[in-house]
């Protein structure tokens, strides 16, 4: 169903929904209490980045700068309390982003602190990045990841703070009594293991648990109220690299578009309105060597158009998690949780981590020449491959390195170093390690992607010291920080991209296993687990800002802000595109998070009633820079298949900045055209 018809029926869904909501029990509140166990909210926040000239994150191409939005970006936050200890709590907040960078968690921290005391601190706020690789970057306080982005980004930044923020901020006023439900299946056909060739290196039993090499596992954690779901996430592991580097529109790529599917075109949810609606998110968990790219190149498979892709991908999830929802068993047990930080760049290793019965250590952090070769679904420079061995110039540097440090070629050989950007304070070393309980679901939390083989080991790790089974626990990875990639140590040693950039050499895997087998025992035992050392704040050089802002706009010549360039057709069948370009301004001037730049509107007999805006699906809006000030905003419309027939028009909202630095709003409205 498309957005159209979703808009379309929104007055019913909202009127069930607050019914729903509002509803009392006559029971008993201590039957009620045992029916409904927890406290629950939901809540969504608009974390929309730059839309123009934004370097984009993920795919590290300079070129790549967003031009315009395809789908807007949300984070989904849901809050989790014991009904009788509400003090007992955990908010798991899912953002549409490439990763979440320390800093914006610290931000958020900050803003809940003022707003909401110490409700929500480190200790019991989980963020994590869906790692869509179609949307702005810069929001880092570490070098390395500004660098593709011609450095900070203020704007983006404060984006994804506010949105965050706000979300966490809705999810706890929509708390609530409720229940929770817990169900796990399989899917296929949304991922292929990239990396097939370290996937192979790995122990037999291993690999056994994995016969066509992917992890098919998908987990459901749906939230209830009066015996209906009001919100979901779901785990599972698979890139969310349907779009290729070749796009340029914002977009939470397959897991944005499974979640706009659930929440928008199955549920209605209004995303400018003030109810929360049904909240669906879709998570990333041990993705590292999952592609949904099943060809094997940029933006392929199923079919050879990337948004083509983006969507069945997406599909895919939803439809896996849908199924889910009716065999979703209730949870039981109360909410936990702990967390450490870890300096990575000197753990050192117990023999019953290590696998070879030695103590070992991991060090500073370097990335390998077969990091700058890329994956084999986003590939690098040419003249970089992957493999050990087959980078030759930096193979003769990185020996001659492991000739004079022995200790350097225990900890990061056979990696042919290529920057040690450990070295150049270039990406965070003390990293945070968290530890969820929300009552049988344990989720580890943690700032790296991490390979299927490798998640499998944290999962048995921290499941023998819980004593409970693997299936109680997920691995969550891109979350609270962001420090590369994390490979088994044989996996590691073929030195493919993803071994390249396993930055804390080839025990950082045993490492981790290590510092979540601690924590988990302090979860067991009841025990503090000890905090670790300071976190770094702000490094130096890290928000560095070599782009300048918006200075001023102009229109053409001869037109005002607003004026329609080109106009629509007279009519239009269903599944047809409808094209309409106005003049317009920098859209950074005012990102309108929560609002929209552009409206889709059906004439109804009580005025002109909007159908679809720029977080749907069916739009695209494109901005487009004209000499030196001037702008056009193309807004393109794909007339869904079960749009309702009648009169429609395309309207523009923007924000031009004029000289003397005043912002000022316009909008823009096309003629009308017909459907059907």
């Amino acid at each position: 169903m498309g957005g159209a018809e979703a808009l379309g029926r929104r007055p019913l869904l909202k009127a069930g929904l607050a019914a729903l909501l509002t509803s009392t029990s006559t029971a008993p509140a201590s039957a009620r209490q045992r029916s409904e166990p927890y406290l629950l909210g939901r809540g969504i926040g608009d974390v929309t980045g730059q839309a123009a000239e934004n370097g984009m994150m993920g795919y590290a191409r300079i070129g790549q700068r967003t031009t315009g939005i395809h789908q807007r970006q949300r984070a989904r936050a849901f809050v989790v309390a014991e009904h009788d200890r509400p003090d007992r709590r955990v908010a798991v907040v899912v953002v549409d982003a490439g990763m979440v960078f320390g800093c914006v968690r610290e931000a958020v921290i900050a803003r809940l602190a003022e707003r909401l005391g110490n409700r929500y601190t480190h200790r019991n706020l989980l963020l994590t990045a869906t790692h869509t690789h179609a949307a702005p970057g810069g929001f880092s306080c570490h070098t390395l990841y500004n660098v593709t982005t011609v450095g900070f980004q203020p704007g983006t930044f404060e984006a994804l703070v506010t949105g965050i923020t706000a979300a966490i901020e809705r999810a706890d006023a929509d708390l609530a009594p409720g229940r929770l439900g817990l169900a796990r299946g399989e899917l296929s056909g949304a991922s292929v293991n990239r990396s097939r060739a370290a996937f192979e290196r790995n122990p037999a039993e291993e690999k056994r648990h994995f016969p066509d090499a992917v992890d098919p596992s998908t987990v459901l954690l749906t939230f209830e109220r009066h015996g209906r779901p009001v919100g979901a996430i779901n785990w599972f592991p698979t890139h969310a690299t349907s779009l290729s580097p070749d796009n340029t529109l914002i977009s939470g790529d397959n897991k944005g578009y499974a979640a706009y599917h659930w929440e928008r075109e199955v549920s209605g949810v209004d995303y400018r309105g003030a109810e929360p609606g049904f909240v669906a998110a879709f998570a990333q968990s041990n993705a590292a060597d999952m592609s949904p790219n099943l060809e094997l190149r940029p933006g392929t498979g199923p079919t050879d158009d990337e948004f083509a892709n983006t969507r069945i991908i997406g599909g895919r999830q939803y439809a896996a998690a849908a199924r889910l929802v009716n065999s979703a068993r209730p949870v039981s047990g109360g909410i936990d949780h702990r967390v450490s930080r870890v300096d990575m760049s000197g753990v050192t290793v117990a023999p019953e981590f290590t696998g070879d019965g030695r103590q070992r250590t991991t060090c500073a952090a370097a990335l390998g020449a077969s990091f700058a070769a890329g994956a084999e679904d986003g590939p690098g420079p040419s003249f970089f491959d992957e493999g050990a061995g087959n980078n030759p110039f930096f193979g003769t540097i990185s020996e001659a390195l492991y000739r004079a440090s022995p200790e350097l070629r225990e900890r990061q050989a056979p990696k042919e170093i290529l920057l040690p950007v450990g070295a150049l304070d270039w990406v965070p070393r003390v990293l945070p390690i968290q530890l969820v309980r929300i009552g049988e679901l344990h989720l580890v939390a943690l700032p790296q992607e991490v390979s299927i083989v490798g998640g499998l080991r944290l999962r048995r790790t921290v499941a023998e010291r819980l004593g409970t089974t693997p299936e109680n626990v997920v691995v969550v990875g891109y979350s609270n920080d962001y420090a590369g990639y994390l490979t088994t140590p044989e996996e590691y040693d073929q030195q493919a991209y993803e071994g390249g950039h396993t930055m804390f050499g080839r025990w950082s895997l045993p490492a981790y296993q290590q510092e979540f087998a601690r924590i988990a025992s302090d979860l067991a035992a009841g025990a503090e687990s000890a905090a670790g050392p300071s976190a770094e704040l702000n490094p130096e050089g890290g928000r560095v800002r070599l782009q300048p802002g918006v200075v001023v706009d102009a229109p053409p010549p001869g037109k005002e802000f607003g004026d329609v360039l080109e106009q629509p057709g007279e009519s239009y069948g269903r599944g047809e595109r409808v094209r309409v370009v106005f003049a317009s301004a920098h859209p950074n001037n005012n990102r309108r998070g929560g609002d929209t730049f552009l409206l889709v509107q059906r004439r109804t007999p009580a005025g002109w009633s909007t159908v679809a805006d720029d977080g749907d699906w069916s739009t695209e809006y494109h901005w487009a820079r004209k000499g030196v000030a001037a702008s056009t905003a193309a807004i393109h419309w794909t007339v869904p298949s079960r749009a309702a027939s009648g009169e429609y028009r395309i309207v523009h909202r923007g924000d031009a900045k004029e000289p003397g630095g005043r912002i000022r709003r316009f909008s823009g409205t096309s003629a009308s055209f017909r459907v059907g």
